[in-house]
């Protein structure tokens, strides 16, 4: 059982400057940034979209050139989905994302605290995939005891998919995830997974949720559910089903970059990897002129595949940024044509 920690609460951000910008691609719907500047340079971000409905989501994003990142409602009440860009040291650049599900509150509490559990990990540990590991678990534990603390039995069912990636002194990137929320290494044009969605179709995590007790539910378009209630077996929050298996333990790949051969990274939530594969988004990506619009054409693209969820994109460029903007795969070939048409 894992120990019990103090929660830590969001730092207040003083409002001392606003910015406002506006974007619009033809049918893309118009998006608004109010940007507050704190001070220790991060932002919280407010983006309004006006396709179906107001997204009023809190997400975090410092001033890191050329990192684009787009989050749109999408066809549901609200947006839970947030995402967070930072950094946690002088040389450790911070990418993630956070697919929130039964509510938005373990979603927000990882975005606004996060990074501080990675940040006191690193000043003692050296080793980014045991502070990873070590974080993950403490935001777990601490969402947890905040719970407790507030009474709200709204946070009961609340919980969140993770995908954070690490990048120190721009060569060695570190991937931790828990949920489905997939990373996608870009390397010499071909999509590179360095996730594997926790999913109780998956033999080994099955397992570990049946020797906890629990068990696995089948629903009648054949989609398993653990409990019957949660879609994925490792997660942030789910209070309700910890005791059955379902762990906040992150699984990590290391990757050093070559960035002869390594265009970029894209993180995205489900509302995204559902529809497309890991090869089309790298495809969409590699024919932008940057990342943010990269981000914004491929949440947009998978919204016209019939994506019903929230959809969120990152895009983190690296040395073979735009090296390999002509290699298309024969398997995506005709969808791209299809997206390109829309944009050109």
């Amino acid at each position: 059982m894992l120990g019990c920690i103090e929660a830590i609460l969001p730092e207040e951000v003083p409002a001392s400057r606003a910015i406002c910008k506006t974007n619009c691609f033809k049918r893309f719907s118009i998006g608004i940034y109010l940007l507050f500047k704190s001070s220790d340079s991060y932002v919280y971000g407010h983006r309004i979209f006006q396709t179906w409905k107001v997204d009023a989501s809190h997400n975090i994003k410092t001033n890191i050139p050329n990192a684009g990142c787009a989050s749109q409602i999408g066809k549901r009440k609200e947006n839970e989905d947030r995402y967070c860009i930072g950094k946690v040291s002088d040389s450790i650049y911070f990418f993630a994302v956070f697919d929130g599900h039964g509510g938005d509150a373990a979603a927000e509490f990882c975005s606004r605290n996060l990074r501080h559990f990675i940040m006191k990990n690193i000043q003692l540990d050296s080793d980014l995939e045991s502070v990873l590991v070590k974080s993950f678990l403490q935001i777990d534990n601490a969402f947890l005891q905040s719970f407790y603390s507030s009474g709200e039995d709204v946070a009961l069912c609340a919980g969140t998919t993770a995908t954070v990636a690490l990048l120190r002194n721009k060569t060695e990137l570190v991937v931790a995830s828990v949920g489905d929320s997939p990373a996608v290494l870009c390397r010499e044009g071909k999509a590179e997974p360095l996730t594997e969605d926790h999913s109780p179709r998956r033999k080994d995590e099955r397992q570990r949720i049946q020797q906890c007790g629990g068990f696995i539910d089948w629903n009648s378009a054949g989609e398993p559910y653990v409990n019957g209630r949660l879609a994925m077996t490792r997660s942030i929050g789910d209070l309700q089903v910890k005791p059955y298996g379902v762990t906040a333990e992150p699984e990590v790949t290391a990757v050093k970059l070559q960035h002869t051969k390594d265009s970029f990274l894209v993180l995205t939530t489900d509302g995204v990897s559902g529809f497309m594969e890991g090869q089309e988004m790298c495809d969409i990506v590699k024919k932008c002129q940057d990342p943010s619009e990269a981000a914004l054409i491929v949440a947009d693209q998978a919204l016209q595949y019939g994506s019903q969820d929230n959809v969120t994109t990152m895009v983190v460029p690296f040395g073979a940024w735009g090296k390999y903007k002509n290699a298309l795969t024969s398997s995506s070939f005709g969808r791209i044509m299809v997206a390109s048409g829309r944009w050109s």
